[in-house]
């Protein structure tokens, strides 16, 4: 399995480039883990339309997605799973041919239309907002999570 994350921007705070450190080494015993950041849109003039800066961001995340791929965006007006209904899905995935598996990120603004469009399905970690740096980091840990559920291991206590 290929876990592949499509980010907005780099992480700059300490603590989250340490949480996303952690739980990559972590998630590696499970397989590939392949982070892509893409620019993040400098502010725009006063009045600018956060959907611009949407869009700009959303074709580049589209220009590094494979066309045939199988593809995840987080939004929090997606989907909410709890983590054994992720474990399940990537489970589903995995069985039905899913080599690899890709996650995108938007910036600051979310994700345009076009990025919720083109992938399988829209997730949301939390009805909460959470910076993108901080839902890299959590959908980190979940895809962590899930793969110790799917494995039966005991990192997930239920």
């Amino acid at each position: 399995m290929t876990f592949h994350l499509l980010c907005v921007g780099k992480l700059s705070l300490p603590f989250i480039r340490d949480g996303v450190a952690e739980y990559s080494r972590r998630l590696e015993r499970y397989g590939q883990l392949r982070t892509l950041e893409v620019k993040e849109e400098k502010s725009r003039p006063r009045g600018e339309d956060s959907r611009l800066i949407r869009a700009a961001e959303g074709q580049r995340l589209l220009a590094q997605l494979p066309a045939s791929a199988c593809a995840f965006a987080l939004d929090e007006q997606g989907q909410q799973l709890c983590s054994e209904e992720l474990a399940q899905l990537l489970q589903q995935r995995m069985l039905h041919g899913c080599s690899a598996l890709h996650f995108l990120i938007g910036g600051a603004y979310g994700l345009s239309d076009a990025v919720r469009q083109r992938t399988d399905q829209v997730l949301s970690l939390s009805r909460l907002t959470w910076t993108h740096q901080m839902a890299r980091l959590l959908l980190l840990e979940q895809l962590y999570r899930a793969m110790t559920i799917i494995r039966n291991e005991p990192y997930h206590n239920r």
